[in-house]
């Protein structure tokens, strides 16, 4: 079985700028705008969940459906 990969969502009314997730994605599906993290590039998600794992404010989320 495989597991489908979602790229990450980031609430923004929750992001402090930290570029936290910016600086730790493998795979540079995040940057910033305006000073907000935003997924620029979510085919390029590998489903690693490091970015969800460094924000302190829980801002960006994964939403990972399991198995398929």
């Amino acid at each position: 079985m495989s597991r489908e990969i979602r790229p990450p969502a980031v609430i923004k009314g929750e992001c402090v700028g930290c570029r936290r997730c910016v600086d730790v994605c493998p795979s540079f599906v995040l940057e910033m705008v305006d000073d907000v993290a935003a997924v620029v590039r979510a085919q390029w998600c590998i489903g690693c969940g490091h970015c969800a794992a460094v924000c302190p404010t829980d801002a960006v989320v994964r939403e990972d459906v399991g198995e398929v």
